[in-house]
């Protein structure tokens, strides 16, 4: 499905952090010139975007870091989140889906566009700029492994061109081919080492190993160390020479410290999270007919000192799978904030802008995204071995720095 093109009046209004009514505020304009300037049927006068630039360009953190990184299949920033912590600077960033765009605008101040669709730049690479390390939560989507287990049995060369095209895999493998980077950190869902029996983990961990040329390490990480969720997903990291990073070595945190659900819910809730009467007795007879077969599917209640189940990109459509106990009262969703809170996007001093968008988009988002500090987690294991291996030119900037 195409999808619309973002207009200059948008695309500044995001960056300067403003909703559609602050901006037509900003530029004092009535609704409806702002819904043309919007929809692009109208183009603002000059005064008017350079209101919206000025406010947009002091909006700008982007400053100077000791490495580079570009953000493939941002969502809304989740692994960039995680390598600004340890120094990185941004310096591109590829999302297709316009309102997790608009999220991650409100939320990373750049000097740079948001681009949508990454398959004109892994057609062309060069549009993408030099960098140390990619980041990409390529979604898994299911391509053909047709004669690839044959293949590297019998020791015979084939390419990704062949075993992966037409996947957003294939994308990621033309960039990192093109650009080289010191390193890069792939993040999927943990279902994708078992895909297919194996065969699609085998395929891309070939592409990157053999045809790529990188040490590549993979492991399974679950949250609940870090936020009252079991989450797990995968992570594989490569660095372009040999390093002392051992991901398998590496100690995580004891999850039986980690925190309890009470520590993210807010205090007071709007009754619309609450379930109606009539979707809350639809799931519990949900759950009656699939317990009465011998099925363990239905909703999950969980109150302050509980961990949760994974939260889901459908959690919009009934929050079934978090249910947040009332006693006392039918359960009610968490809220946009609360998953926030869930992913490790918000923390205490830390606010995550998340104004403007729908409940159910930001569900979706966060149903999408990962959880930050673990990614944190993984930026500060790789930090010193990243250091060692940074490109010359990188390395002698950085040591400039201090």
């Amino acid at each position: 499905m195409r999808q619309k093109k973002v207009t200059a009046f948008t695309r500044l209004s995001q960056q300067a952090g403003f909703s559609f009514e602050e901006s037509i505020e900003h530029i004092e304009v009535s609704r409806s010139t702002g819904y043309r300037y919007r929809s692009g049927t109208s183009k603002p006068s000059p005064a008017a975007m350079k209101l919206l630039a000025q406010a947009a360009a002091s909006r700008v953190t982007n400053t100077p870091g000791w490495f580079t990184f570009i953000d493939l299949f941002a969502g809304i920033g989740g692994l960039r989140k995680g390598f600004e912590a340890i120094g990185g600077r941004c310096v591109f960033t590829s999302e297709w889906d316009l309102n997790s765009q608009k999220t991650y605008a409100q939320n990373f101040p750049d000097n740079h566009p948001i681009a949508g669709d990454i398959r004109p730049f892994s057609k062309n690479p060069s549009l993408v700029p030099g960098h140390n390390v990619l980041l990409a939560g390529f979604p898994c989507q299911p391509f053909s492994l047709a004669g690839v287990s044959k293949k590297n049995s019998l020791g015979r060369p084939h390419g990704f061109l062949c075993d992966t095209q037409g996947t957003l895999f294939f994308d990621t493998a033309q960039i990192i081919a093109h650009h080289e980077p010191d390193a890069f950190v792939l993040e999927n869902v943990k279902n994708l080492k078992s895909h297919d029996k194996g065969k699609t983990f085998a395929t891309i961990m070939n592409v990157l190993e053999n045809e790529l040329g990188y040490h590549v390490q993979a492991r399974i990480i679950s949250s609940e160390a870090w936020v009252p969720q079991k989450r797990q997903r995968i992570i594989i990291v490569g660095f372009r020479k040999k390093t002392a990073f051992d991901f398998d070595s590496l100690v995580l945190p004891d999850p039986s410290s980690g925190p309890k659900l009470g520590s993210i819910l807010e205090p007071e809730v709007d009754p619309k999270y609450t379930l109606t009467e009539h979707l809350w007795n639809y799931l519990q007879e949900y759950k009656k007919k699939h317990a009465a077969a011998g099925h363990g599917f239905g909703y999950s209640l969980f109150g302050p000192n509980d961990v949760t189940r994974t939260l889901s990109a459908r959690y919009h459509k009934d929050g079934s799978e978090i249910l947040i106990d009332q006693p006392g009262n039918r359960p009610r969703r968490l809220t946009p904030r609360e998953c926030a809170r869930l992913m490790g996007f918000e923390t205490p001093g830390e606010p995550f802008n998340i104004r403007g968008v729908s409940d159910t988009q930001l569900y979706r988002q966060f149903g999408n995204a990962v959880v930050v500090p673990v990614i944190k987690f993984v930026a500060e294991a790789m930090k010193p071995h990243l250091a060692e291996t940074l490109q010359p030119v990188e390395r002698q900037r950085r040591l400039s720095l201090g």
